[in-house]
């Protein structure tokens, strides 16, 4: 009897939404932004610098969501979603968050903040994918700005994802900072991780400023899964729309 080779396969796409404002927060685009990350299709998404919450901004913004940022961003179209709330101040918060179309069965946010720096998380969720395969595991990331700070918070991150089974399909996605490009070997070392723009193109891709690419500062990591076609974003409309441009990928398993 013939087998079935076919795979399973799922669409990823990360972004810094920058709080929900255009660069400079000159103009607030969330409603903009919505759209365009609906019309990429992803299965899941990744955010970084996501509002949670912001007291004045609600009262000062004739069009600010009743809701939080990531909950209009999902809106009909993710049916799940977790939010790792990171940075907190008197007029709200913002952090991380998963948008999946699939169940999320757990999540969790993991403070990474080291004592002189601003407040960082990795959000870990695992979420159930369809047709009797195994239990996914994501993690959304945005790491410190300094470097001696990134260091110790990837090292942070790979000995948690060692505690993850070794087996299980990972993907870790968001903004990391690195500019200097040492992250990858970091990850690779220690935890296992390819970054998907370098597997296909030998680095990754540019991404900020997102009207002119020239720093490679976000990444998309697996682990025990296969890819196709990863690729950033097009300018239009994106480099309005956030100082970083997004990168999406196909996941196979």
């Amino acid at each position: 009897m013939p087998q079935n080779d076919a795979k399973f396969s799922f669409k990823v796409l990360t972004i810094n939404t920058h709080k929900g404002f255009t660069s400079f927060n000159r103009r607030f685009i969330l409603p903009e932004l919505r759209d365009a990350v609906r019309a990429t299709s992803a299965d899941i998404v990744f955010l970084q610098e996501v509002m949670g919450s912001h007291s004045l901004h609600a009262l000062r913004i004739a069009n600010w969501p009743s809701q939080s940022h990531y909950e209009f961003l999902a809106d009909t179209m993710w049916q799940d979603f977790a939010y790792g709330r990171n940075a907190v101040y008197p007029q709200g918060d913002h952090g991380n968050a998963v948008l999946s179309r699939f169940p999320i069965t757990h999540w969790q946010n993991n403070d990474i903040s080291l004592a002189d720096s601003e407040k960082r998380g990795i959000l870990h969720c695992t979420i159930q994918l369809p047709e009797r395969q195994p239990q996914l595991h994501v993690i959304c990331v945005h790491l410190g700005l300094r470097d001696r700070h990134r260091r110790a918070q990837l090292s942070i991150m790979s000995d948690f994802i060692n505690r993850l089974p070794p087996q299980a399909p990972l993907v870790v996605a968001g903004d990391f900072n690195d500019w200097q490009g040492r992250a990858n070997s970091i990850l690779k070392k220690n935890a296992g991780l390819d970054e998907v723009f370098s597997r296909r193109q030998g680095r990754p891709a540019r991404t900020f400023p997102a009207r002119f690419p020239l720093l490679r500062l976000d990444r998309i990591y697996v682990r025990n899964a296969g890819i196709s076609h990863p690729y950033t974003l097009p300018a239009h409309p994106w480099s309005h729309l956030s100082d970083h441009a997004p990168l999406a990928v196909e996941i196979t398993l």
